[in-house]
């Protein structure tokens, strides 16, 4: 199969909104999904938010990966994988692991120190995958969430 592994594009976005609709829509979550692409345009191509690759199948996206840079007190500057989607028609065909390998070049090529993403513990591939390229799950860290109500919730304690 010939694909291509790219930067998206501003014109990418209504298919990288699909690739993210489909990955929530699987994991049971597709009315908790609130970005558009009016978003993901405005704050990955007007302000520079993150960085998307994209699989470029034929000229169809086939597959996504979203990262942009955090800064550890440890590390440092560290790139954080935020989402590694790719179409369940598509899955096996080596997609997810050409957009991972562009993930790490990325970060090679920016210096980072470490590049850290969460994974489902019940996404057993995912995990064997990411061990067998020499990453470490943190099983002591907890990954924490404050979702809009609490953050009001919290504004509201002044």
């Amino acid at each position: 199969m010939e694909y291509t592994i790219r930067e998206a594009r501003r014109e990418d976005m209504e298919d990288v909104l699909e690739l993210i609709k489909e990955l929530a829509a699987h994991e049971n979550h597709l009315d908790d999904v609130e970005v558009t692409v009016a978003d993901l345009e405005k704050e990955g191509f007007d302000n520079g938010n993150f960085k998307c690759f994209v699989a470029d199948v034929k000229g169809k996206i086939e597959g996504m990966a979203l990262v942009y840079f955090r800064f550890s007190t440890w590390k440092g500057r560290t790139v954080h994988l935020e989402d590694l989607i790719v179409r369940e028609s598509m899955r096996g065909t080596g997609l997810g692991g050409a957009l991972y390998k562009q993930v790490v070049s990325y970060g090679h090529e920016n210096g980072v120190k470490r590049i850290e993403w969460v994974v489902s513990e019940g996404n057993r591939n995912a995990i064997e995958f990411y061990e067998n390229t020499g990453a470490e799950i943190k099983e002591s860290w907890k990954t924490v969430h404050m979702e809009e109500s609490g953050i009001q919730k919290n504004v509201r304690k002044k």
